[in-house]
């Protein structure tokens, strides 16, 4: 369900030499550099790198670097992440230096699966030489590191048959951990939701607002704070829906005074070949409004243009 696919007819050389036209000599031709790499899909565009290598003896990468500027080289330069490394890449920048971007990390570990996880963990481990885990336990703390670590061991129950006794019993024990209890008891919102299947969530989720009257939100809302709150509720909506909550995180990457940037380029990159069609009607949806025509007001330029393109289309 994403927008961008498999160009057909592709052909990595003449795409190689057309980036290079576009880029030689005095003034840069960024039309034709994001017409390229917004219609390629990720491994399309590892082939034209190669193609261009192979040519030209030059890097891609750093000719696109040296060329363009500003938001529109963040984005350009972010499709040509391989996939794979993509999310490695991203964490590796949220934990690095001064301060932690706990926003990315969890953005990132709430909405991957297991597998994604297990991915990312290997890949890091590939391309930085060091243990992702570590690294994040070293930048973060309490019970927010807590929750990360058991996301980091992908250990979530493969979904399943539902046992509705288990489902029951879920239900309560996050009733008295939350609301019954003075103060909260976060080990048991960790476990439940850091291990459980997400269809036993899903269950979990309308049998505690049938025990408590309150949505699961609601009490992670009133009994926890700060980037623990963040992390549950994000972990919570992605076991609800994972476009629901990307629809969310590029609404209020756009909504109001100035743009989160970072957070509308990754997404909108990360998410261009996997489910953005989703996240666009999902969008629509829940905020009566199109993707394409927040992107239209909130941006400009070469940026604007290769985010409409990847947007892929118009939901009015």
């Amino acid at each position: 369900r994403g927008t961008v696919t498999a160009f057909s007819p592709f052909d990595a050389k003449a795409d190689a030499e057309a980036l290079r036209k576009a880029m030689k000599g005095m003034g840069t031709d960024e039309e034709t550099i994001l017409k390229i790499l917004t219609s390629r899909n990720n491994a399309q565009r590892q082939e034209i790198a190669s193609a261009f290598k192979s040519l030209f003896g030059r890097d891609l990468v750093d000719d696109l670097k040296s060329e363009l500027t500003g938001k529109f080289e963040t984005l350009m330069v972010s499709l040509m992440r391989p996939t794979y490394i993509f999310d490695a890449h991203a964490l590796k920048h949220a934990i690095k230096g001064a301060g932690t971007n706990e926003k990315v990390l969890t953005e990132i570990l709430a909405s991957r699966t297991p597998a994604e996880v297990q991915n990312i963990k290997q890949v890091y481990l590939q391309e930085y030489e060091a243990n992702l885990e570590d690294k994040i336990t070293g930048e973060t703390s309490g019970y927010f590191q807590r929750l990360l670590v058991v996301l980091l061991q992908a250990n979530r129950d493969p979904d399943g048959r539902v046992d509705e006794g288990l489902v029951e019993q879920d239900a309560q024990v996050l009733f008295r951990a939350g609301e019954l209890k003075w103060g909260t008891d976060e080990e048991k919102f960790i476990t439940i939701l850091g291990t459980r299947s997400v269809s036993h969530l899903r269950r979990v989720f309308d049998k505690y607002m049938t025990i408590s009257g309150f949505q699961i939100e609601e009490t992670i809302d009133r009994e926890t704070s700060g980037d623990l709150e963040k992390l549950l509720l994000a972990v919570v909506k992605c076991i609800r829906s994972v476009p629901a909550y990307f629809a969310e995180t590029l609404y209020y990457s756009m909504k109001g005074a100035g743009t989160d940037d970072d957070t509308l380029i990754r997404v909108m990159v990360s998410r261009s070949e996997i489910d953005l069609l989703d996240i666009r009607q999902e969008l629509r949806k829940n905020f009566a409004k199109s993707l394409h025509q927040m992107i239209q007001k909130d941006t400009s330029g070469d940026y604007r243009k290769a985010l409409l393109l990847l947007c892929g289309g118009d939901d009015d």
